[in-house]
C-alpha cells in the first residue's frame, strides 16, 4: 500500500468516526443542520477556512499561478478580501435574522414562498459548480499518484463522492464541521512546511527566490520562452484583458459574501458576537493559506516548470508536483493525502448547505407551508438530497474529465453568488423598499444572466482542441459570443439592476413594515434563535 493511500485511510477512519459521534447527537432539526448553535469562535473559524480553503484553492490556484504568474494572483486573495464585506456588513445580522440558511433572512419580511424557491435554485446551482471543482481535483490527484494502480479517475470522484454523502447523511453539520476543523488544521500545517522547504531551497533569500521568478523558462507554440512571472499579462491580455481582469474581481469582490456554503456556517454560533470573531479567526487563516500558496505557485513555476506541469497532470498538479521535487515521492504522498482530505471536507460542507435549503426552504416551507408532517421530516428530506446532490455532482465531474481546472469551475459558483445571491441579500437587510417583487427579479436575472454568458464565452465554447493555458474543456464546438472568460462584469450589476428595478415596480407595503423589526433584531439579536 503507497504511503499516501495509508495517510489518506487513517483520515478516512478517524473522520468517519466523527461521524459517528456526531450522528448521536443530531438529534433535530437544529442539531442537524445548524449543530445546535454551539460552535465557539476560534472552531467556526477553522470550519470556514475549511470549507473555503478547497481544492480550488490548494491544487486549482497554485497551478495557475505556476503557469499564469502574475495574472492569477487574483485568484489567491480576491477571496480573502470579501471576507471584509462578510465581516461588516453579512455576518452578524445573517445569525441574528435566520435560522438556517439565506432563505430564512429573505422571507423574514418578504413572501416566504417564492423567495425562498429562487434561494434554494440558486443555492442547488452554486453547490452544484464548486462540487464539480472539487471531484475534478480528486479525479487528477488519483490519475497522477496512482495511475500504475488500477484506480481510475472516475473511480476516484466516485469514491469521494461516496465517502462526502456519509459524512452529510449521517453526522450532519455537527460531523461536518469538526472534518472541517481538523482539515484547515492539516492543510494550513501542509502549506506552511511546502512553503519552508520552498524557501529553503533558495536559502531563505527573497531575493534570490524572486530573481529565479523573474526567469522562467517554458514552450509555446514550439517556441522557447524566457519570461517574467512578477509581470502582469501572462493571461489577461489586450484588447479583452484588462476587462477580464476586472470581471474577475467583481466575481471575488461579492461573491464569497453569496456563498451559501460559507454562510451557513454562521448559524453554527451562539449569536452574532461569535459570528463576527469567528470571522476574524478565518480571515486570518485564509490570509496567511493564500501569502503560502502565491509563494508555492511561483515556486512550482520555478522548480518544476510550467511545461513539466502541462505534461504531468495539468494545471491542478502544481502543488503536488512541487511537493514531489522538494520532498520526493514521500512528501507528494503526504501533500496528495492532505489534498484528499481537503477535497471531503469541503464537499461535505458544499452538500450540508444544498441539503439543507432543499429541505427547509423549498420541501417545508414552499411545498408545505411550514407545517412539519411528521417528527423529523426536514432531516430525512436533507439526507435524500445529500444523496441526489452527491450523484449529480459526480456525473459533472465525470463528463467535464480531469483535464477541467478546479479554480476555474469555483469561480462559476462564485459568479453565480456575486449576481443572484449577494445584491438580494444586501437589499434585504439595509434598504427599506426592497420588496418581494425586486428580490425575486434580482435572483432570476442574476442566475440567468450568470448562466447564459458562462456558456456564451470562452470557458465552454472554443473551435480548438482543450485549451491548457485556460484549463478548461471546450463543451460547445463554435467560436464564442461573449469574448471574456469571467461574466462578473455583466451578471453583477445585471442582478443588482433587476434587483433594484423590479423593487421600483413592485408594492409590498408588508416589506416595509417589518424592515424597521429587522433592524432591530439584525443588531441587537433579540429574539434570534438560541443554542441547544
Amino acid at each position: 500500500m503507497s504511503i499516501s493511500l495509508a495517510i489518506f485511510l487513517v483520515f478516512v477512519a478517524f473522520t468517519l468516526g466523527i461521524t459517528y459521534w456526531a450522528s448521536k447527537r443530531s438529534r433535530g432539526a437544529g442539531a442537524y443542520f445548524a449543530a445546535g448553535r454551539r460552535i465557539t469562535a476560534w472552531q467556526n473559524g477553522f470550519a470556514v477556512a475549511g470549507d473555503f480553503m478547497s481544492a480550488a484553492s490548494f491544487l486549482g490556484v497554485v497551478g495557475l499561478i505556476a503557469l499564469q504568474g502574475f495574472d492569477a494572483f487574483l485568484y489567491s486573495v480576491g477571496g480573502f478580501i470579501a471576507f471584509i464585506a462578510i465581516l461588516l456588513l453579512v455576518a452578524e445580522p445573517l445569525r441574528n435574522s435566520g435560522k438556517y440558511t439565506v432563505g430564512d433572512v429573505l422571507a423574514y419580511r418578504l413572501r416566504p414562498r417564492p423567495v425562498r424557491a429562487l434561494a434554494a435554485l440558486t443555492t442547488l446551482t452554486i453547490v452544484l459548480f464548486y462540487m464539480v471543482a472539487q471531484m475534478v481535483g480528486a479525479g487528477a490527484l488519483v490519475t497522477l499518484l496512482f495511475s500504475g494502480s488500477g484506480i481510475s479517475y472516475n473511480a476516484a470522484v466516485t469514491g469521494v463522492g461516496i465517502l462526502m454523502i456519509l459524512y452529510v447523511v449521517f453526522g450532519g453539520m455537527l460531523a461536518t464541521t469538526w472534518v472541517q476543523i481538523i482539515k484547515a488544521m492539516l492543510l494550513s500545517a501542509c502549506t506552511l512546511g511546502l512553503t519552508l522547504l520552498l524557501l529553503g531551497r533558495f536559502h531563505f533569500h527573497v531575493g534570490e527566490f524572486f530573481s529565479a521568478v523573474s526567469r522562467i523558462v517554458y514552450h509555446r507554440n514550439g517556441e522557447l520562452i524566457v519570461s517574467d512571472f512578477l509581470r502582469p499579462g501572462l493571461r489577461y491580455k489586450p484588447p479583452y484583458g484588462p476587462l477580464d481582469l476586472v470581471s474577475l474581481a467583481f466575481i471575488f469582490a461579492f461573491g464569497t459574501a453569496g456563498l451559501p456554503h460559507i454562510l451557513v456556517k454562521f448559524y453554527t454560533v451562539p449569536d452574532g458576537k461569535t459570528a463576527r470573531q469567528s470571522v476574524v479567526w478565518a480571515m486570518v487563516l485564509i490570509g496567511s493559506f493564500y501569502v503560502m500558496t502565491s509563494a508555492l505557485g511561483l515556486g512550482a513555476a520555478t522548480v518544476v516548470g510550467p511545461d513539466y506541469i502541462l505534461t504531468h497532470g495539468g494545471t491542478n498538479m502544481g502543488g503536488p508536483l512541487l511537493a514531489q521535487a522538494l520532498g520526493g515521492d514521500v512528501l507528494l504522498a503526504m501533500v496528495s493525502a492532505v489534498a484528499f482530505a481537503t477535497i471531503l471536507a469541503v464537499v461535505a460542507g458544499l452538500t450540508i448547505s444544498a441539503s439543507t435549503s432543499f429541505a427547509h426552504d423549498f420541501w417545508m416551507n414552499v411545498v408545505h407551508h411550514g407545517v412539519e408532517r411528521h417528527p423529523d421530516e426536514s432531516v430525512l428530506v436533507a439526507r435524500i438530497t445529500a444523496l441526489a446532490v452527491g450523484a449529480v455532482s459526480i456525473v459533472a465531474a465525470i463528463v467535464l474529465g480531469p483535464g477541467s481546472n478546479a479554480g476555474i469551475l469555483a469561480t462559476f459558483g462564485m459568479a453565480t453568488a456575486a449576481s443572484a445571491n449577494f445584491p438580494v441579500l444586501i437589499l434585504s437587510i439595509y434598504w427599506r423598499r426592497f420588496n418581494t417583487a425586486g428580490a425575486v427579479t434580482g435572483l432570476s436575472v442574476g442566475l440567468l444572466a450568470t448562466l447564459f454568458v458562462l456558456v456564451a464565452g470562452p470557458n465552454f465554447m472554443g473551435i480548438d482542441p482543450p485549451n491548457t493555458a485556460n484549463g478548461m474543456r471546450h463543451l460547445i464546438q463554435a467560436n464564442p459570443w461573449f469574448p471574456l472568460e469571467n461574466v462578473g462584469i455583466v451578471s453583477v450589476p445585471l442582478g443588482f439592476l433587476a434587483a433594484w428595478t423590479g423593487t421600483l415596480l413592485g408594492k409590498d407595503p408588508g416589506a416595509e413594515a417589518k424592515f424597521n423589526e429587522l433592524m432591530v433584531r439584525a443588531n441587537t439579536g433579540l429574539e434570534a434563535e438560541k443554542a441547544t
